[in-house]
């Protein structure tokens, strides 16, 4: 009984969606994302018990490349967000529809672009694995791997059924931050001397809970002038952030408020 159900909402997810979007790479059907997301879960699981034995890797240019195609990456998105959105004087930016049946060239660069935010969260896992290859699991908490696996999975059901509209926002808002996350992780790549310029990294934490901060009021807006837009992805979208903000504000605390005064006792 409960497998011909699963099987019943398979076929209806299947048959569901923005037909915009229905046709692009790993978004028609959900068995891409829930492999790609256990697998991540198994790195998680098994990758610090296979490199227990063995010598961190040394990912030093590595990281380097990396995080800097990210902070490219992020700029690249944050511009598309912002040119198809703020800039497209026929958008509003307070509650914009989402109409399958509008193909026009700025609306399907606003969709092409979500599917590339979508997509980013793919390449985001090389994060933990490289995590895991330098044996840095004191980085692999829960904090992490929730944010990692759901934002996949979030961003999947976004271009799937809510491409465009309100959704361009918290996107938006995120590339701006990852440009800085990944201009931070590429500086400290360079080693110990650059720690001295690496100061502002507990401002960075501040911005992302003030980011989700932000997207929430932006959610709450949308819910309120109720324009046409799936209310149900805006409820879903506001409580992970409430989430969010909860466990960035208990990473928060641990990190700079207790440690701070554990050395002013010390």
């Amino acid at each position: 009984m409960v497998f011909e159900g699963l099987v019943g909402y398979y076929d209806y997810i299947l048959q569901t969606g923005d037909v915009r979007t229905a046709t692009m790479p790993f978004i028609q059907s959900p068995k891409y994302v829930v492999c790609a997301v256990i697998l991540y879960l198994l790195m998680v699981i098994f990758g610090p018990r296979i490199m227990e034995k063995r010598q961190p890797f040394q990912l030093r240019n590595v990281l380097i490349g990396y995080n800097c195609f990210s902070v490219v990456f992020s700029v690249w998105m944050m511009w598309e967000f912002f040119a198809c959105s703020v800039l497209n004087p026929n958008f509003n930016l307070l509650c914009q529809d989402v109409i399958q049946a509008d193909t026009s060239p700025m609306t399907m660069r606003l969709v092409n672009v979500h599917w590339w935010y979508f997509f980013s969260k793919v390449i985001e896992f090389l994060d933990t694995l490289f995590f895991v290859l330098r044996k840095k699991n004191k980085q692999i908490s829960f904090l992490h791997v929730y944010h990692h696996g759901s934002m996949l999975i979030l961003q999947w059901s976004l271009v799937k059924y809510v491409p465009g509209g309100v959704s361009y926002f918290g996107p938006m808002l995120n590339c701006f931050i990852h440009t800085l996350m990944y201009a931070y992780y590429m500086l400290s790549a360079f080693g110990p001397h650059m720690q001295k310029y690496l100061w502002w990294k507990k401002y960075l934490t501040r911005m992302q809970m003030m980011q989700f901060v932000m997207i929430f009021a932006y959610v709450c807006g949308a819910l309120h002038i109720d324009c046409s837009y799936w209310r149900y992805f805006l409820v879903f979208n506001g409580t992970y952030l409430i989430s969010l903000l909860f466990l960035f504000g208990q990473f928060y605390i641990s990190s700079y408020l207790e440690r701070k005064e554990k050395s002013k006792t010390s």
